[in-house]
């Protein structure tokens, strides 16, 4: 009797398994008290210090009212401020607070544990062999490996 393969469903293996890591990393940012939208915008601002609203929001690839409330929210935690830019004071420069930067830490932890944990079952070759096969492909996609294209959507949270 002749078997039929079926089809390898990469992309939906893919969704699956993006859609159950965002949701572990979800609930370990959640300890912090942050969602992984304002995470993301932690992890920027610690690489681009000063940088203005207007400017992360193109990076994020996100209206700039959905920036707005990010930076509202992390502000009001104290982990971020706003200043107004004196070249061009129409533009508020975001820069991290001391508390700010030690969620950044604290972010930096739980992202190696939660790395770990989404990859345990893979010997440390097929982790690497993993690591190069989605970077082809994000690269195929023009995928920016620092912004998740989450941010865009006004509904992410």
């Amino acid at each position: 009797m002749p078997t039929t393969e079926r089809p390898a469903r990469i992309g939906f293996l893919l969704a699956q398994l993006g859609s159950a890591a965002a949701s572990r990393f979800a609930a370990r940012t959640r300890e912090l008290g942050i969602t992984p939208a304002q995470a993301g915008v932690l992890r920027i601002l610690g690489r681009r210090p000063g940088i203005s609203q207007r400017d992360l929001a193109d990076t994020l690839g996100a209206v700039p009212s959905r920036v707005v409330a990010l930076i509202d929210a992390l502000q009001a935690a104290g982990y971020v401020t706003r200043t107004r830019s004196t070249s061009d004071r129409r533009n508020h420069e975001l820069a991290l607070t001391d508390a700010g930067r030690t969620a950044l830490s604290d972010l930096r932890a739980i992202a190696e544990a939660h790395e770990k944990d989404v990859t345990k079952a893979l010997s440390p070759e097929q982790r690497s062999q993993l690591t190069e096969l989605l970077g082809v492909l994000a690269d195929d996609f023009g995928l920016d490996p620092v912004v998740h294209p989450g941010y865009a959507d006004a509904s992410a949270h």
